[in-house]
């Protein structure tokens, strides 16, 4: 059977190929550190399954949901407002999604045409790309690099390509290049989407795992980034609920009504037992955030100084899960040093190129293991090679 072109054009090669080398590794006998995908090790708060269990046995909970509970558009609302200071309305400024992944996947197929522009991050996660390919439309790279602090130089972009372009994609803090933006930045998007009529869709999945005091800003927090875009969050990262597919989109009421007409057509709504957790999590206790933040940066400190010892210098990021690290001395290609890692010390990261041509000369490394296997996996790394 012929299988469509937009379904060719996705890009799942190296994350495949990663996936197929490590088996290959584990048949040796070799136990694998997997330092590649970005899902957190952990399990929420015992109140946030509590709320779980209740939700269970509640007979109604297992009707189509059809659209997110009036009380957790509430307790969106009021998370935004303790946390940035933000201001939304409940029932128009708030979407609910199975995920942040779902928006992202979806929102390019309610505003491209075939062969509209976009602007994506370059590197950047794969479904900003992937959700443009499949609504047909063309892709503008916007190249992060470390001399701009990995921020996209929006100056840089054609006067032409900018009026041609409907969308931009913007993430921070950022994956897979861990950088952070400050609302001057957030400010200069608005600016620059405001004069172009561009759709600004923000991706803030990360802004709760920040360290060393640093609090990630909102990009709503800039004054008219409502009239010009939205943002996306997920409960996954903050309260390390990923297999329950729970996020939220806030912002312009008008892009979110038309995002929600887009996904009456495609699915039911999220699960209430999935919601009452969600509701659990935003309005109960949050050490348990402050807590998770402690641990990852405790992990970047152990892996980031433990590979500083082994002669490989990586910066410390101020936020996400991820070490975005430059390959050692002597290596090129993050490809075959990815492949080097993995045969020869048993450390599974991931080549960045996967994630754009402008990851080429960097892997990411996912901070997703305890203190003692980053200390196993610096150990293995010191054993096996000498940068």
């Amino acid at each position: 059977m012929r299988v469509a072109k937009r379904i060719k054009n996705l890009g799942t090669g190296i994350f495949s190929e990663m996936e197929a080398h490590k088996k290959a590794v584990e048949a040796r006998g070799v136990k694998v550190i997997n330092l590649g995908v970005g899902s957190p090790d952990r399990p929420p708060a015992p109140h946030i399954i509590a709320a779980l269990h209740r939700a269970v046995d509640e007979p109604t909970n297992y009707r189509y949901p059809l659209a997110g509970l009036p009380r957790l558009h509430q307790a969106v609302a009021a998370w935004y407002r303790r946390r940035f200071g933000v201001e939304l309305d409940p029932q128009s400024e708030v979407l609910v999604l199975m995920g942040s992944q779902d928006g992202l996947a979806h929102l390019a197929l309610a505003y491209l045409e075939e062969g509209d522009l976009a602007l994506v991050p370059d590197p950047g996660y794969p479904i900003y790309a992937g959700s443009i390919l499949l609504a047909g439309g063309e892709i503008y790279p916007l190249p992060l690099l470390a001399e701009n602090g990995f921020l996209p130089d929006l100056e840089a972009i054609p006067e032409d390509v900018a009026r041609r372009a409907r969308l931009l994609w913007i993430n921070y803090p950022n994956n897979p290049v861990a950088a952070s933006a400050d609302r001057s930045f957030f400010a200069r998007v608005v600016e620059f989407a405001r004069h172009y009529d561009i759709l600004v869709c923000h991706d803030a999945a990360y802004s709760e795992l920040a360290y060393d005091g640093f609090k990630p800003p909102s990009f709503l927090e800039v004054p008219g980034a409502k009239e010009v875009g939205i943002e996306f969050h997920s409960l996954s990262k903050t309260y390390n609920m990923a297999g329950c597919r729970i996020g939220f989109a806030v912002g312009n009421r008008e892009v979110l009504a038309v995002l929600a007409q887009l996904k009456s057509n495609i699915d039911y709504g999220v699960f209430r037992v999935v919601q009452e957790a969600a509701i659990a999590a935003l309005e109960g206790p949050q050490d348990c955030v402050e807590e998770m933040a402690r641990t990852y940066m405790k992990r970047r400190d152990v892996l980031v100084e433990g590979l500083a010892g082994c002669g490989w210098h990586v910066p410390k990021p101020r936020a996400s899960m991820f070490v975005w690290a430059p390959l050692p001395p002597g290596y090129t290609s993050s490809r075959q040093f990815a492949l080097e890692l993995l045969h020869r010390a048993g450390v599974l990261v991931i080549p960045g190129v996967a994630f754009g041509a402008r990851g080429e000369g960097y892997v990411r490394i996912a901070l997703v293991q305890e203190v003692e296997v980053l200390e196993e996996a610096v150990e293995r790394i010191r054993r096996s090679f000498a940068f």
